[in-house]
Protein backbone atom coordinates (compact mmCIF):
# COMPACT_ATOMS: atom_id res chain seq x y z
CA UNK A 1 0.00 0.00 0.00
CA UNK A 2 2.83 2.41 0.86
CA UNK A 3 4.47 1.78 -2.52
CA UNK A 4 1.31 2.91 -4.32
CA UNK A 5 1.27 6.15 -2.34
CA UNK A 6 4.89 6.87 -3.18
CA UNK A 7 4.22 6.10 -6.83
CA UNK A 8 1.15 8.38 -6.80
CA UNK A 9 3.19 11.24 -5.30
CA UNK A 10 5.92 10.78 -7.91
CA UNK A 11 3.41 10.73 -10.78
CA UNK A 12 1.67 13.82 -9.40
CA UNK A 13 5.03 15.61 -9.09
CA UNK A 14 5.93 14.73 -12.66
CA UNK A 15 2.60 16.08 -13.88
CA UNK A 16 3.11 19.33 -11.97
CA UNK A 17 6.59 19.70 -13.42
CA UNK A 18 5.15 19.31 -16.91
CA UNK A 19 2.58 22.01 -16.24
CA UNK A 20 5.17 24.43 -14.90
CA UNK A 21 7.06 24.52 -18.19
CA UNK A 22 9.89 22.27 -17.07
CA UNK A 23 10.79 19.75 -19.70
CA UNK A 24 9.52 22.14 -22.37
CA UNK A 25 11.93 20.76 -24.93
CA UNK A 26 14.24 23.79 -24.99
CA UNK A 27 17.85 23.13 -25.80
CA UNK A 28 20.27 23.70 -22.91
CA UNK A 29 21.40 26.94 -24.61
CA UNK A 30 17.82 28.20 -25.01
CA UNK A 31 17.00 27.25 -21.41
CA UNK A 32 19.96 29.30 -20.19
CA UNK A 33 18.72 32.17 -22.36
CA UNK A 34 15.24 31.82 -20.87
CA UNK A 35 16.69 32.06 -17.38
CA UNK A 36 18.70 35.18 -18.31
CA UNK A 37 15.64 36.72 -19.98
CA UNK A 38 13.43 36.09 -16.95
CA UNK A 39 16.05 37.49 -14.56
CA UNK A 40 17.21 40.49 -16.58
CA UNK A 41 14.62 41.50 -19.16
CA UNK A 42 11.11 41.05 -17.82
CA UNK A 43 10.99 44.26 -15.79
CA UNK A 44 10.76 46.16 -19.10
CA UNK A 45 9.80 43.46 -21.61
CA UNK A 46 6.95 41.03 -21.03
CA UNK A 47 7.73 37.65 -19.48
CA UNK A 48 6.38 36.35 -22.82
CA UNK A 49 8.93 37.58 -25.37
CA UNK A 50 6.22 37.56 -28.08
CA UNK A 51 4.28 40.26 -26.20
CA UNK A 52 5.03 43.95 -25.68
CA UNK A 53 6.11 44.86 -22.17
CA UNK A 54 5.41 48.01 -20.16
CA UNK A 55 8.54 49.73 -21.51
CA UNK A 56 10.09 47.44 -24.10
CA UNK A 57 8.66 45.91 -27.26
CA UNK A 58 8.18 42.24 -28.02
CA UNK A 59 11.58 40.69 -28.72
CA UNK A 60 10.67 37.23 -30.00
CA UNK A 61 12.50 36.59 -33.26
CA UNK A 62 15.20 39.21 -32.62
CA UNK A 63 18.41 38.50 -34.49
CA UNK A 64 21.61 37.76 -32.65
CA UNK A 65 23.05 40.93 -34.19
CA UNK A 66 20.24 43.04 -32.69
CA UNK A 67 20.53 41.34 -29.29
CA UNK A 68 24.27 41.92 -29.17
CA UNK A 69 23.97 45.58 -30.21
CA UNK A 70 21.16 46.39 -27.76
CA UNK A 71 22.33 44.37 -24.78
CA UNK A 72 26.06 45.05 -24.95
CA UNK A 73 26.25 48.55 -26.45
CA UNK A 74 22.75 50.04 -26.22
CA UNK A 75 22.81 50.69 -29.97
CA UNK A 76 21.09 49.28 -33.04
CA UNK A 77 22.69 47.38 -35.92
CA UNK A 78 23.26 49.43 -39.07
CA UNK A 79 20.03 49.91 -41.02
CA UNK A 80 17.76 48.67 -38.23
CA UNK A 81 14.58 50.66 -37.55
CA UNK A 82 13.58 50.50 -33.86
CA UNK A 83 10.08 49.33 -32.91
CA UNK A 84 9.80 52.16 -30.38
CA UNK A 85 11.44 55.60 -30.49
CA UNK A 86 12.82 55.45 -26.95
CA UNK A 87 16.35 55.32 -25.61
CA UNK A 88 15.57 53.84 -22.20
CA UNK A 89 17.50 50.57 -22.44
CA UNK A 90 20.93 50.80 -20.90
CA UNK A 91 23.82 48.58 -22.03
CA UNK A 92 24.40 45.46 -19.94
CA UNK A 93 27.95 44.39 -20.84
CA UNK A 94 27.87 41.92 -17.95
CA UNK A 95 25.66 39.74 -20.20
CA UNK A 96 28.33 39.38 -22.92
CA UNK A 97 28.60 35.66 -22.23
CA UNK A 98 24.82 35.20 -22.56
CA UNK A 99 24.14 36.70 -26.00
CA UNK A 100 24.16 33.32 -27.77
CA UNK A 101 21.87 31.86 -25.11
CA UNK A 102 19.44 34.79 -25.39
CA UNK A 103 19.47 34.49 -29.18
CA UNK A 104 18.69 30.76 -28.91
CA UNK A 105 15.77 31.46 -26.58
CA UNK A 106 14.32 34.34 -28.60
CA UNK A 107 14.44 32.52 -31.98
Amino acid sequence: MLDRRVLAVLVFGALLAGCSGQGSGLSPEAERGRQVFLAQCTSCHSSDPAQNGPLGPAVKGSSRELIEARVLRGTYPPGYTPKRPSAIMQPMPNLAGSVDDLAAYLR
